[in-house]
């Protein structure tokens, strides 16, 4: 098990290390100049000259990349351009926001995944699978900038019942939420449908049922926690898409968390920012998938993930 997280951790560093440079290379291609947004088209040249270099914006390339990965070596991931802030201390304001918008959403699309996947399961063929794989379709085909607008024109505009946008409290979460939520709500219940159909026919299935054990027991505590394995593994490589999302979902809703704050710094061409955000998406969706790794050993011990 050490070995397995040894090389785990090894590999997850390749990736954000190689993750990090080609954002790093990617958005100083990107046509704009921060100075000339920082200081306005008005400035003089001279004073141009004189901020590029005190930003150290002047220096070539391939120099830039190496003190780059020295304030990494060192977790430091430098200032904001914009604000003159620490970017620390800037992603610790607005990471609790995404935080919480990324559970608020995940914990959405578990409680309406689940039930949806099982009654669509326990019921195949039926009108109640039908309908529920109907919902799951149109979960799925509609967007998060489709969808945001949407539950916002609806509860928001017509209904009067939900905040437009901002962070003011547990109302203003639900709309955000339930934008993110959704897509992943669909696609998780299509896959405990698929995995719960396959776990339902096996013969421990038939050996609960024959011993008199209620459907409901035979169904959640016996069928599910075979049929968690993929369930578990699209979760883990759903949160990538869900961080993803959230870049969409926190634009429409105005909501002040890294996502946001990641188009703002795309918008200020301010470069640390987009690379520190870039970079902390990454690093959470490479943890999440090793984490992912180790809960198979505790959902079935028969895998050996170490013998690989």
């Amino acid at each position: 098990m050490l070995q397995l997280l040894f090389s785990r951790l090894a590999s997850a560093f390749v990736v954000v290390l190689g993750v990090a440079t080609l954002v790093f290379l990617l958005i100083h291609m990107v046509p704009g100049d921060p100075v000339e947004v920082m200081l306005g088209e008005s400035a003089q040249q001279a004073d141009r000259d004189a901020l590029r270099h005190t930003l150290g914006l002047d220096r070539p390339l391939p120099e830039q990349l190496l003190g780059f990965y020295r304030n990494l070596l060192h977790f430091n991931l430098g200032t904001s351009l914009h604000s003159k802030r620490p970017i620390t201390e800037v992603l610790a304001e607005r990471l609790p926001a995404t935080a919480e918008l990324a559970l608020a959403g995940m914990t959405m699309a578990v409680l309406l995944a689940f039930p949806l996947g099982v009654l669509a399961a326990t019921r195949k063929d039926s009108a109640w699978d039908t309908g529920a794989m109907t919902a799951s379709l149109l979960g799925v085909s509609i967007p998060n900038f489709v969808m945001g607008p949407l539950m916002i024109l609806v509860f928001a505009v017509w209904a009067r019942l939900l905040p437009v946008s901002g962070r003011e409290g547990l109302l203003s979460l639900i709309l955000p939420a339930v934008t993110l939520g959704m897509a992943l709500a669909a696609i998780l219940s299509r896959m405990v449908r698929a995995s719960l159909l396959e776990v339902l026919h096996e013969d421990y299935i038939r050996t609960a049922r024959a011993k008199g054990l209620a459907e409901r027991v035979v169904v959640w505590r016996h069928g599910m926690r075979s049929a968690l394995l993929p369930v578990i593994t699209l979760l883990g490589l759903q949160l990538g898409v869900l961080l993803a999302g959230a870049v969409i979902t926190e634009t429409v809703f105005s909501w002040p968390g890294i996502g946001l704050l990641t188009i703002e710094a795309i918008q200020t061409r301010d470069y640390p920012v987009v690379q520190a955000c870039v970079l902390l998406i990454s690093t959470t969706y490479v943890v999440v998938n090793t984490l992912t790794d180790m809960v198979y050993t505790w959902l079935d011990p028969r895998i050996r993930l170490g013998g690989r």
